[in-house]
């Protein structure tokens, strides 16, 4: 690893030819930086990122390419969208998209390795995928990151170029629950023995689901992501010490950052090994806690388009809901309101308005009730959602929707 100046790397990177595939780290780990240096020296460029937030180079000549669309990229002309699961991505950089040059953001050096901190991912499958064909890996040296242990340590020598870069970790603004989200956490809670394995999100419903769990016993983390929910759960004692936290990036306060810090009870993993499904499903009783934007009567989710358009992606939510129904105890839940307050309408509707992202949960929950999936017929799967789901403004209108595709409702 080459530490340089941020002038030497531009002069560095406009050795490069034709339109280079640059994979760079997303959510919340962007090396901004690094990618600002390649941007004002490389006129035309592919650009990968999963879950991008704004902020991207977004001008002529720059092509963004996602399989998780996030707001830095949503709904732009210039986006290539490749549907994939998350598990998948992986090998989707190993063979369709080989990457020329990945930046990633790093901890400093310690004993000759860095750490990729709280964004793992599908980085260490994008490094691999460039050092094959002979590209570049260029890191963002950051202090503030913290040094986090399993596939996050890289030794330097994967590195080709890093500059030095101090900046301080976006942080996760306090979203308090509203009486709907808190409705809808108590009832995913209930569900929840001592035992479970957890896969949450990041948000106001995951962390209120969190925070109702700090009586359980025995509890451990196996998520593609988590936030400071999790904290809550280590101080107040529920998880168990025997199972470290698995995951592949995480995102919250300075708080949770400061307990990651060369915390050995934590292992980032990459998105190959904590997203396989068969994994999951050796996890015991793997509870698998997912939302959706819509979910219709035949108990399909849309967690993926909006208003005809690419939202998002499917992300991990098909490879969780697979491992959750295979494990020994486990249940696949979709949360989420019965009305959606931004467009004023129901979420759930009698068909979906996009493609399918999953299918066949246990459970399906909102702030109205819990709507018991697993082991039911068709008919009184719609009848479970329409009764315990939906907002009740809308229920007869379903009823007769039901009857319409020919559910007994």
């Amino acid at each position: 690893m080459r530490v340089l100046s941020e002038r030497r790397l531009a002069v560095e990177l406009g050795a490069l030819a034709g339109t280079p595939r640059v994979v760079a780290g997303g959510n919340y780990a962007t090396p901004w930086r690094a990618l600002s240096v390649l941007d004002g020296t490389v006129a035309r460029y592919r650009l990968f990122a999963l879950n991008a937030q704004a902020g991207m180079p977004d001008r002529d000549g720059v092509t963004f390419e996602s399989p998780f669309v996030g707001p830095g990229m949503r709904g732009h002309g210039r986006l290539r969208y490749f549907p994939c699961r998350l598990s998948l991505v992986p090998s989707l950089l190993a063979t369709a998209l080989p990457p020329d040059v990945v930046l990633v953001q790093t901890s400093v050096p310690s004993d000759g390795t860095v750490s990729l901190g709280t964004e793992v991912n599908v980085l260490p499958a994008a490094i691999e995928a460039a050092r094959a064909r002979g590209g570049l890996v260029i890191a963002q040296l950051n202090p503030r990151v913290p040094y986090t242990y399993g596939d996050s340590v890289l030794p330097c020598d994967v590195i080709d170029y890093a500059i030095e870069a101090e900046a301080p970790l976006q942080a996760l603004a306090p979203r308090p629950a509203t009486e709907v989200s808190a409705g809808i956490a108590s009832r995913v809670a209930a569900l929840v023995g001592d035992g479970a394995t957890l896969q949450l999100g990041i948000g106001a419903v995951p962390d209120a689901v969190l925070a109702g769990l700090h009586d359980r016993r025995g509890l451990a983390v196996w998520s593609e992501m988590f936030s400071d929910g999790v904290l809550g759960l280590a101080k107040t004692g529920a998880l168990d010490p025997a199972r470290p936290v698995t995951a592949s990036f995480a995102f919250g306060s300075a708080d949770l950052y400061a307990w990651l810090d060369r915390n050995q009870d934590v292992r980032m993993l990459r998105t190959e090994t904590v997203n396989d499904p068969a994994r999951i499903a050796r996890r015991p009783r793997m509870v698998s806690v997912n939302s959706a934007l819509q979910v219709d009567l035949l108990a399909q989710a849309n967690a993926t388009w909006a208003g005809g358009r690419i939202h998002s992606g499917f992300g991990g939510q098909t490879d969780f809901v697979v491992g959750a129904l295979h494990s020994a105890g486990g249940l696949a839940v979709i949360a989420l309101p019965s009305w959606h307050p931004k467009a004023d309408v129901s979420t759930v509707v009698p068909r979906l308005d996009g493609p399918v992202t999953s299918f066949q949960h246990s459970f399906i929950v909102s702030e109205q009730g819990t709507a018991v999936i697993w082991g039911h017929d068709a008919s009184g799967q719609a009848e479970q959602i329409i009764s315990q789901v939906a907002h009740p403004s809308v229920r007869e209108e379903l009823r007769q929707a039901g009857r319409d595709l020919g559910l007994g409702v």
